[in-house]
């Protein structure tokens, strides 16, 4: 997986067990895929996941981690890498936008992304396979990178894995879930709430003001390969200054939350917060409790996390200068699950569990 902030690695395990004591679910919605690390981890366990977020990043790294299926995929995926790892590279657009204007990858790496990338392009691959290997780039790049995981900077120094070479590998591509075909979707969140159906639904939404397509533009750029023009010393996507998600608005989003999970089609929701976010734990806890017309019935586990480590590292200017101090190390992270009341009895055994499980979150 790339690196990611907020990535839910450590919360996985109690996502899934939230999920199977709570309901005989069979189908799981993820309206905020991100990564895909929860939908991957769901259809490990069986389940049938419908994927979805805006990003077409994220809704590539979905569509090969929960909508394609390793018997359908592996073995063309496996010639391909072979292909791709012996292509030499040709400058082009990702080498001049992010090599040269910026310097996010070192130039000979930055070569090859541009001609694996083009390559990809002329292919017209099945959609699934073309995911898995875009994927596969993309993974690749991120192993190359010189971040500290975001991309609204690159570092003053390059990083020691900069100078490694570009080496695609085939990614961890699962066979079809017990219960059917996984789906993935690029749509607006409140889009795929009214048209996507299961049992559980899990909601891992942004709750502060960073944009997860700020934060992940190259991924973006290079998913889409459309060659937009840039801005700033990041060289973002100009399209970051309009296609901007409500959910990153302190006044528009408790209207927002709640109108999205009232739109939610599923009668089990699993809810990651922090609070960092902008709601506080009561605030989410009394909006979770009033669905259902008042029969929703709230758990809440709480957990303490490292911060990510750019925040760790302090603050800094465009020169490279120290310019502020990191407030706090360290954050809370919020699970709630919300039930009907007539399901609210089964979780009994979970949450009796989580409260012991400290381990869970180290």
């Amino acid at each position: 997986m790339i690196k990611y902030i907020g990535s839910k690695r450590t919360l996985v395990p109690l996502v899934i067990e939230a999920a199977r004591c709570s309901s005989d679910a069979r189908t799981v919605i993820d309206l905020f895929s991100g990564t895909s690390r929860v939908g991957h981890a769901f259809k490990r366990a069986g389940y049938r996941v419908l994927s979805n977020d805006h990003n077409a990043y994220a809704a590539t790294l979905a569509r090969c981690y929960v909508e394609a299926d390793a018997e359908e995929v592996l073995a063309d995926a496996a010639k391909l890498v072979r292909e791709f790892n012996a292509i030499k590279g040709v400058p082009g657009y990702f080498t001049e936008t992010f090599c040269a204007q910026s310097r996010f990858f070192q130039p000979k790496n930055g070569a090859r992304v541009d001609a694996i990338r083009e390559t990809i392009a002329t292919k017209g691959l099945p959609p699934d396979l073309e995911a898995v290997m875009l994927v596969s780039l993309m993974e690749a790049t991120d192993r190359v990178d010189s971040t500290t995981g975001l991309q609204m900077a690159y570092l003053k120094s390059w990083a020691p894995r900069s100078h490694n070479d570009l080496e695609l590998r085939v990614p961890d591509v699962l066979p079809r879930a017990t219960h059917g075909k996984g789906r993935a979707t690029c749509l607006d969140a409140f889009e795929a709430a009214s048209l996507l159906e299961g049992d559980v639904a899990y909601i891992d939404p942004p709750y502060n003001q960073h944009s997860y397509l700020g934060n992940y533009h190259v991924w973006e750029s290079l998913v889409r390969w459309d060659k937009p023009e840039v801005y700033g010393v990041a060289c973002k996507r100009v399209d970051v200054r309009q296609r901007q998600s409500v959910f990153n608005s302190r006044p528009k989003f408790a209207d927002a939350m709640k109108r999205l999970l009232e739109s939610v089609r599923a009668p089990v929701l699993v809810v990651s917060f922090s609070n960092e976010g902008y709601l506080s734990r009561e605030e989410m806890e009394s909006m979770l409790a009033g669905l259902w017309g008042g029969a929703g019935r709230v758990t809440t586990i709480e957990s303490d996390f490292k911060r990510y480590v750019g925040a760790q590292i302090g603050i800094y200017n465009p020169r490279g200068e120290k310019v502020g101090k990191v407030s706090h190390l360290r954050n809370k992270e919020y699970l709630y699950v919300v039930a009907r009341q007539c399901l609210a009895e089964r979780l009994t055994p979970f949450t009796t569990r989580a409260a012991q499980s400290v381990g869970l979150f180290e």
